[in-house]
């Protein structure tokens, strides 16, 4: 990424504000519909509401997966940090995302994200039922076919809505990292756009909504999250 190792430390491992800056990152996920820091003496947690559809939805309807914010390890140009949840919609479980960042250059920082889950018997029931209907004919990144192939062809099912997924969170956190939080609010139109627009880069895995839609979309979703219960 091409930020400071000291910027993205700033915004995504200080922890008298990373915790909010999450949340704000989150919220710019299509399927992430509101996020709640919450710190306590027994832990950091972000309380987080998940839709299956990339459209406005009542909170009434969508999934609530808490996540524990594990504290950061961290060494001189390095940190590494967890969101972990124990279960999460359509009976899936053993949610873990994972950041790393560390110092490339004066300017630039390797970040390392992973996103994982796992699901027993009904989650693998419920997940069939998600990918014949709202995920059906949905790509990922991984080609699975010869390189010599005329016109590529890519993983689909559970490891594409997770390599879906990732690419993402990638794009929130980038994008983020791109709008100083020290602006004010009214700079989230622009973030918005900003978003769209490196997800389209990717129209092929990632494209749901026009851009008016996500940005009315979003803008709502903001209000309510910054709201409050």
């Amino acid at each position: 990424m091409d930020y400071p190792f000291a910027t993205v430390s700033e915004v995504l491992n200080d922890p008298s504000h990373s915790l909010k800056y999450w949340c704000d990152v989150l919220i710019l996920h299509p399927n992430v519909k509101y996020c709640r820091a919450s710190a306590s003496s027994s832990g950091d947690t972000l309380a987080v509401n998940i839709s299956q559809q990339e459209a406005a939805e009542e909170l009434a309807a969508t999934y609530r997966v808490q996540f524990d914010y594990e504290p950061a390890i961290t060494s001189p140009g390095y940190f590494r940090l967890k969101l972990r949840s124990d279960s999460g919609p359509l009976n899936t479980r053993d949610y873990q995302i994972t950041l790393e960042a560390a110092s490339l250059s004066s300017n630039r920082t390797f970040l390392h994200l992973t996103y994982a889950y796992s699901y027993g018997t009904i989650g693998r029931l419920a997940m069939k039922g998600y990918l014949a209907t709202f995920g059906h004919g949905k790509i990922g990144f991984t080609t699975i076919t010869d390189p010599s192939a005329a016109q590529p062809k890519y993983v689909d099912g559970v490891r594409g809505l997770v390599e879906r997924n990732t690419m993402r969170y990638y794009l929130a956190i980038d994008t983020f990292l791109g709008e100083p939080p020290s602006l004010p609010d009214e700079r989230l139109e622009q973030r918005l756009n900003n978003w769209f627009s490196a997800s389209e880069q990717y129209s092929q895995q990632l494209h749901e909504i026009d851009r008016q839609q996500y940005v009315q979309m979003k803008q709502e979703e903001y209000r309510r999250q910054q709201a409050g219960p």
